[in-house]
């Protein structure tokens, strides 16, 4: 599943926001028979949870069908832009924090506080931190739905051949001077084709065999996947309030010198050159056995540590940062009403079910994501133990009130995205220095704004 990334910009029209009906009484099904709402999601691997909860929810409700439409992310995308266009948007859709700002400046969202509040649902039952994300100026777009974060995967038989513990990643620390014993660690795992790793004098960095680290570059104005969780365990943050800031501050020194010793990995040869990366995912390339570790989010959990993965993987904590932490983004994933639906009252009905731990746990159970509710995600860590997985590791974060931190949600976001990923890739391929690409990249980010 990919969250990470921010695709093509929306090109919708406006469509404007229907007057919000009684939530309690006169739902739609009562009033005007059978309603069949139309729900849609990108994630393959969670339709068979999300099916179950329809059927429970239909049972409950005769009256209400859910129709639910999988397509894989980048088409997800584009097909809700033409149907909302077209004013024949699915009743309700699994949203991302990077577009919705979008569809709530374009009045395409509805406003669900009124059905909250008419209901009194629980909003403590969420991970926390989660049920703000969707709110603006009083209004609420969305009932949370799960949550991620991010850590280490490693190649267990790689580690064993340089003499590395799973312990002594647990205790991994990075700092970009000299980057730490993340960096030593990256160095033992990178082998050229003589054999020898990073720290051997003799090492031939134009012969890699085995990469100690796969970074992602194709990551968006986020960094979801590394880089800007060593910025935030350096100090960094994105912009001046989130959600809803806007100033950016891309020229931080603390993200300029993060992205600096990201480039030196690539210049010791410890990471491969982004021109050179395999055009295969980072999946691939660390199933191929080309390289020994990288950052994941936790919806990878089973592509790494499922029955189809082709080497042996584990999992460990992001290191210890400059300030002293260790830090992860937490992303999660919502529920949205098409302001121009028909059916608002069952399609809020049906959104609440979604919200609610009948559903959650249900999802949990499948061992795919971990639901936002927090029952859900006992049920998930269950289940992966079940199956002998150990991803602890992804939610030791939340314990913690600065083991976390929430990606930006301002507008502009495919705009940000762009210019900023355009920017790291530049300052990776050696075209542009850290320093002076950040600087301006921030300037025509915040120019936006304006």
């Amino acid at each position: 599943m990919t969250r990470r990334q921010v695709g093509s910009a929306l090109l919708g029209g406006l469509l404007a926001a229907t007057a919000l009906t009684a939530c309690s009484s006169g739902d739609d099904a009562a009033a005007d028979g059978p309603v069949t709402l139309q729900y849609w999601l990108w994630d393959d691997n969670q339709q068979a949870s999300y099916q179950a909860c329809a059927d429970a929810f239909h049972t409950a409700n005769p009256d209400i069908t859910v129709k639910i439409t999988q397509t894989a992310w980048a088409q997800y995308w584009q097909n809700l832009t033409t149907q909302l266009a077209a004013g024949d948007a699915p009743d309700v859709w699994t949203n991302q924090a990077s577009y919705y700002p979008q569809f709530v400046s374009s009045q395409q969202i509805l406003d669900l506080q009124p059905y909250v509040d008419a209901d009194k649902v629980d909003l403590g039952q969420y991970q926390n931190g989660l049920a703000d994300v969707w709110v603006k100026d009083g209004k609420r777009y969305g009932l949370p739905k799960d949550w991620d974060t991010e850590a280490i995967v490693y190649n267990s038989a790689m580690l064993g051949k340089q003499g590395i513990k799973p312990a002594d990643l647990a205790a991994l620390t990075w700092n970009p001077g000299d980057g730490g014993t993340f960096e030593k660690t990256i160095a033992r795992l990178t082998i050229d084709a003589a054999g020898r790793n990073g720290l051997d004098p003799a090492f031939d960095k134009t012969k890699v065999k085995v990469y100690g680290y796969q970074p992602e570059w194709n990551d968006g104005s986020q960094g979801q996947n590394g880089w800007g969780e060593l910025a935030a365990a350096n100090g960094f943050t994105y912009v001046d309030k989130n959600p809803w800031g806007t100033q950016y501050k891309y020229d931080d020194p603390k993200l300029i010198e993060t992205i600096g010793w990201y480039k030196s990995l690539v210049d010791k040869g410890y990471a491969p050159r982004f021109d050179k990366q395999s055009t295969l995912g980072i999946d691939a390339v660390m199933n191929s056995g080309r390289a020994a570790l990288t950052i994941a989010g936790s919806w990878t959990i089973n592509t790494y540590l499922g029955d189809s993965a082709k080497q042996k993987f584990a999992l460990a904590p992001l290191p210890v940062g400059p300030t002293g932490v260790r830090k992860s983004a937490i992303n999660g994933l919502s529920d949205a009403v098409w302001a121009g639906t028909p059916n608002k009252d069952a399609a809020w009905k049906w959104v609440k079910y979604l919200g609610s731990a009948d559903c959650q746990n249900v999802v949990g159970a499948n061992a795919v994501v971990f639901p936002a509710i927090k029952s859900g995600t006992s049920a998930a860590l269950a289940a992966h133990k079940a199956k002998g997985r150990d991803v602890q590791v992804y939610v030791d974060y939340t314990k913690s009130p600065d083991g976390t931190f929430l990606l930006p949600i301002t507008d502009h976001g495919t705009e940000i995205s762009q210019i900023v990923q355009d920017t790291m890739q530049a300052v990776v391929q050696g075209q542009a220095e850290p320093e002076a690409a950040l600087k301006k990249a921030n300037q025509q980010v915040n120019d936006l704004f304006r």
